[in-house]
Parts: C-alpha cells; sequence; structure tokens
C-alpha cells in the first residue's frame, strides 16, 4: 500500500483553466492574447487556502475526486491541470512535471448540489 503524504479537500466549486480564458490586449504593443479569467484567479487564489506548503519533490499520485455542484459535461484532464497549478501555487508541489506528479490514478468527476468541492489525496509512489 502507499503511503498517503497529504490529504485535503477544497471546499468550493471546481473549475477548470480552459473553459475559464478571456481575449486580452497587451496595452504597450496592441497584440491580443489569451488569459485566464478573473473567475480562475480568484479560485486560484481561494484555493491555496485549503492547501499547505509541503515542498513535495518526488513521484506522487494526485487522486482528487472533483464534487461539482452541476451535471454538466467536465474534462477531467481540465480540471486536473488546474488543481496541479493550484498544487504548485500553494508549495504543495514544487513542479506539476511528470517526474513528481507522475500519476492521476482514481482521478474521477461526482455531483454533489449542497456541497461542490474537490478531495485530493497525494500518495508517495
Amino acid at each position: 500500500m502507499s503511503e498517503i503524504v497529504a490529504e485535503f479537500t477544497i471546499e468550493l466549486q471546481p473549475i477548470t483553466k480552459k473553459n475559464s480564458q478571456r481575449i486580452l490586449k497587451n496595452w504597450r504593443t496592441g497584440k491580443r492574447f489569451i488569459g485566464q479569467s478573473e473567475q480562475y484567479k480568484q479560485y486560484e487564489k481561494d484555493a491555496v487556502w485549503f492547501l499547505k506548503p509541503l515542498g513535495i519533490d518526488y513521484p506522487v499520485n494526485v487522486k482528487a475526486v472533483f464534487y461539482l455542484g452541476r451535471k454538466n459535461r467536465t474534462d477531467l484532464a481540465n480540471l486536473n491541470s488546474a488543481l496541479h497549478d493550484v498544487l504548485v501555487a500553494a508549495g504543495t508541489v514544487v513542479d506539476d512535471h511528470c517526474r513528481i506528479i507522475y500519476s492521476t490514478d482514481g482521478s474521477h468527476v461526482e455531483y454533489d448540489k449542497e456541497q461542490p468541492r474537490t478531495e485530493v489525496t497525494i500518495t508517495k509512489i
């Protein structure tokens, strides 16, 4: 059995980065670029409060159960990507490349209208 390194619950409606983008304009050059929405930026800022800065720099499995507050189709890979960026922002993992977040086995999406959240279990590989 794998050693559990950390368990967290992020008590927020899970959102993805990819579906929360907007087209912005660089004020110096006038060129357009795709940036994160204010909604995603706020989600990331709020989500780090539920995590601990552990500085994990070894291979781990990040299992996440995403409980959505609405029954709509959602891309699991995009939810995982957003979660991994939040884990890096909080300092829980030092980077989200494949030699640290080695796998996401067991991750899936559920529905809970009353209490949307993300339950995260990090185990050492």
